[in-house]
């Protein structure tokens, strides 16, 4: 299985803004989530192997977590003229089924995902209270094919010194999944050697 690497956006990075429409059609931006310490912003899809891998463990982290007071939203930015999968008709059954209790949202201009210089599904991006980024890259080290559990370790970690105001590890290892399925002429610059191999999941 191919595989796509994220671009490890530079820690410190301030969270790019955005506006777009979740999967009830409301309009959520990013200053709807401006009172919270930690806001987390995360890049999935609904046919990724890699994002169905952690589906069940994403949707308890996420429960556990917004009970803490952590702001999240889930962003799509895949084609869904070659990847109808990912439409956001199936993105709202997708969120029910998967008991996502986050706003799934879909960038269909694929501009959020370049901002946030997103390049595979799963790719996570942690922001502080500043909305500083603090943490970027796995959700943990389990992938398809790995017997290693799936526990949100390094989100986890990360969020976890984020909110009893710890120093978070410098040491970030990237997400590895699914390419984001690029419009024709949409493939950003930073994209350029991410890609490993050819994947068409």
């Amino acid at each position: 299985m191919a595989r796509t690497e994220s671009t490890m956006l530079s820690l410190g990075t301030q969270a790019p803004d955005f506006m777009l429409y979740d999967t009830d059609e409301n309009v959520v931006t990013l200053a709807d989530f401006e009172s919270t310490k930690a806001f987390l912003v995360m890049f999935l899809c609904n046919h990724c192997p890699f994002v169905k891998h952690i589906q069940r463990g994403l949707a308890d982290f996420a429960r556990e977590y917004q009970a803490k007071g952590v702001a999240m939203v889930a962003i799509s930015s895949n084609d869904v003229e070659k990847y109808p999968d990912d439409s956001p008709e199936r993105m709202k059954e997708e969120k029910e089924q998967a008991g996502y209790p986050f706003p799934y949202l879909y960038d269909y201009t694929q501009d959020v995902a370049t901002t946030y210089r997103a390049a595979c599904t799963p790719d996570f991006f942690l922001f502080d209270q500043q909305r500083r980024l603090v943490y970027r890259g796995r959700f943990d080290s389990s992938s398809p094919g790995k017997s290693d559990p799936v526990t949100g370790e390094d989100l986890r970690h990360a969020v976890d010194a984020l909110l009893s105001g710890a120093e978070i590890a410098q040491t970030q290892y990237p997400s590895i999944g699914c390419n984001i399925k690029w419009k024709p002429g949409n493939e950003p610059d930073f994209y350029q050697g991410k890609f490993q191999g050819h994947l068409d999941s």
